[in-house]
């Protein structure tokens, strides 16, 4: 396939993330594993739209905007496009996994069977030479986002989210997930004029928030995210011997929300709790629980005593 194939063929999967061309096998993995240009476009266009910044400057409500979006969209991806959509850490209505799924493909990081199939398949083959984004075998660069440019990592393999795929609501949000986050930027931008409208004592406007709200905080966002792809599997500590090389890392988990305790994660996947130890912050499980005593969502799984016996006893047998 030509340039102007892939061109043409990324255009059209913009807007439908599930189009294939004719003959092609819907969500088949085909193609060389390697950068496309025409895939990295809207991660060129979400930094370079950070350099605007130059132009509409910063106020403390622009950049309090931006702070704040990080926080919930980095908890919605934590919480529900990982703990709960690729793992089943705990259980919520129907209502609520689409509220946040919506909140976190808010996030430009795709829809959340594609987010979760992905993942899922991580799990399965973790640092081997199948692993999509593994640093062992392809280096930092690849594995933090050189592997979202690849077209053999663009389609949705439905099959590895059965459970979540019943639901058409998910379905097409994961189909089109381009909409919401051009609906989400249009807000930021019409909220922003609003308040340039009738409160300027805030010192905003519609392309100042805009800028902060959705490049500026969105990049952050994926770049937060994608660490835990890259540097979780390179930096930190191992407590549990996995047949991976993923580590716990403290300051990605402060980044994260938690999502830094990363060898205990590979150990117990299906844990709402990643931060094992009342001294591993883990700020996600820390509003989970605040979730659940409100009732929006239950069944959290815990750390079952028997991973705990085995930290204990590797601990010791480190100490030896």
């Amino acid at each position: 396939m030509n340039y102007f194939s892939n061109a043409f063929l990324s255009l059209r999967q913009w807007w439908d993330a599930d189009y294939v061309p004719p003959g092609a096998e819907p969500g088949a993995d085909t193609g060389e594993d390697c950068f496309d240009f025409s895939r990295f476009v809207p991660y060129l266009f979400l930094h370079a739209g950070c350099l605007l910044v130059l132009w509409v400057g910063w106020s403390w409500f622009a950049v309090a905007t931006a702070v704040g979006l990080y926080q919930v969209r980095m908890f919605a991806i934590t919480a529900f496009y990982h703990r709960y959509f690729s793992h089943r850490a705990f259980h919520t209505s129907r209502g609520w996994q689409f509220v946040f799924a919506v909140i976190a493909n808010t996030s430009m990081q795709r829809g959340p069977l594609w987010w979760a199939s992905t993942h899922r398949h991580h799990h399965h083959h973790s640092d081997q030479e199948t692993d999509k984004h593994s640093p062992v075998q392809r280096g930092f660069l690849w594995s933090h986002i050189g592997w979202l440019t690849s077209r053999k990592n663009f389609p949705t393999d439905y099959r590895k989210v059965k459970d979540f795929a019943a639901y058409p609501e998910l379905v097409y949000l994961n189909r089109h997930d381009f909409l919401v986050p051009i609906l989400f930027g249009a807000a930021l931008w019409l909220f922003g004029w609003a308040l340039q409208t009738w409160a300027p004592a805030l010192g905003t406007n519609g392309p100042q928030l805009f800028v902060w709200g959705f490049f500026i905080s969105t990049v952050v966002l994926l770049h937060g995210t994608l660490f835990i792809n890259s540097l979780a599997h390179m930096a930190g500590s191992r407590r549990f011997h996995t047949t991976d090389d993923s580590r716990n890392n403290f300051w990605l988990a402060l980044l994260t929300l938690g999502e830094g305790w990363h060898n205990n994660h590979h150990r117990f996947s299906h844990c709402a709790r990643q931060g094992f130890y009342w001294y591993e912050v883990d700020c996600t499980w820390y509003i989970l629980k605040i979730m659940a005593r409100l009732g929006l969502i239950w069944d959290l799984r815990g750390v079952p005593a028997h991973i705990y016996e085995e930290a204990r006893t590797q601990t010791l047998n480190q100490k030896a």
